[in-house]
């Protein structure tokens, strides 16, 4: 949870941002852009640092300062958002797959278009929840295990404590996940209790933890913590700031920018 001890604003812009978002439940990158006069690469900076630092809240197009984040997109849609950039990250994340791998495939959409990919490698195991993925999978020639759970129809996944039974019994050696969010301060998060249960317990099971997240997750709280900075060994991304990058690398995490 983000903490109840915010930093103070560093630059004049900065309070004023806070002040526009303190007379309305939240605001798009392209209003606060506008209210103030900078372009909208500026404010998208200004709203990951200022995130960073538990000023407001990040979510993707814009900030609150509630500490209850935006409602969460059904899968189709966040499939088909950046999908550029998505396709970038899961190219680079191919390349850290050896041939006869044991891996686990999480259920965001940046996952799924790694999963497409899959084909090129020989005799992997994959292990999944994404319903997407297995149907995609399914004739592919690989091993793979489906772990079971409750069904969470947003994000078309196996979740919660059901999943435990499969996944205490198996290790992989590389997990590849997504995420609502990600910040130094609070790591990652998501915004389903069993999904954050699940994701936790995969990422004991790896032996590395890899990270698939596009840039507008960068710098983005949501509601339930699934996992520490330090537990990432590697994050693929599409783009980062160069503090942000910085500080990930001093924490141990690995950066390679799609």
């Amino acid at each position: 949870m983000v903490s109840r001890h915010r930093s103070t604003p560093t630059t004049d812009r900065e309070q004023q941002i806070l002040d526009l978002l303190k007379s309305a439940e939240s605001l798009s990158v392209g209003e606060l852009a506008r209210a103030l006069g900078v372009s909208d690469a500026t404010m998208r900076r200004d709203l990951s640092s200022m995130s960073s630092r538990g000023l407001l809240f990040r979510f993707h197009g814009g900030a609150t300062l509630s500490s209850t984040t935006v409602n969460e997109q059904v899968f189709s849609d966040k499939e088909n958002q950046l999908s550029e950039e998505k396709r970038r990250i899961a190219q680079a994340a191919l390349a850290l797959i050896d041939d006869r791998d044991k891996i686990y495939l999480d259920g965001g959409s940046t996952t799924l278009y790694l999963a497409k990919l899959l084909e090129r490698k020989r005799d992997l195991t994959i292990v999944t929840n994404s319903l997407m993925a297995a149907a995609l999978l399914m004739e592919s020639g690989h091993r793979m295990v489906l772990v079971g759970g409750e069904f969470r129809a947003i994000s078309r996944t196996l979740v919660g404590p059901l999943t435990a039974s499969i996944l205490e019994s198996i290790s992989v050696d590389k997990a590849f996940m997504g995420t609502m969010g990600l910040t130094l301060t609070e790591g990652l998060s998501t915004s389903d209790a069993g999904e954050a249960f699940t994701k936790r317990l995969v990422m004991k099971r790896a032996g590395q933890v890899i990270l698939l997240v596009d840039h507008s997750k960068l710098g983005t709280n949501s509601f339930i913590n699934t996992g520490d900075v330090g537990d990432v060994d590697t994050l693929v991304t599409d783009a980062i700031s160069e503090n942000f990058r910085n500080r990930l690398e001093e924490l141990g995490t690995k950066v390679i920018i799609a």
